[in-house]
């Protein structure tokens, strides 16, 4: 089990990227949150077994046809021992 934090840049603000994003992670049974930030960017922490998160940043790098993923940071951070679910944070 890993935990990510991803900073994702691009046309992903307003064009339902956090709702594709918590689809994509709850059908990979992965934990963690989406959220946008002030900058246009959007935050997502993601927690898992490894190969699920690698499957789910191949499809947020794809994402659905409103959005564009340009840029990607990826860095592990400590793991939340109590998460359940994939939330979308506002």
């Amino acid at each position: 089990m890993v935990r990510y934090l991803l900073i994702l840049a691009g046309r992903i603000q307003g064009v339902g990227f956090r709702f594709f994003s918590q689809l994509k992670a709850t059908e990979l049974s992965l934990t963690g949150y989406a959220q946008n930030l002030d900058s246009g960017n959007v935050k997502i922490e993601i927690q898992g077994r490894q190969e699920n998160i690698d499957t789910f940043i191949s499809y947020i790098m794809v994402s659905n046809k409103f959005a564009k993923v340009m840029d990607i940071n990826v860095t592990p951070i400590p793991l939340i021992s109590n998460e359940k679910k994939f939330k979308i944070k506002y």
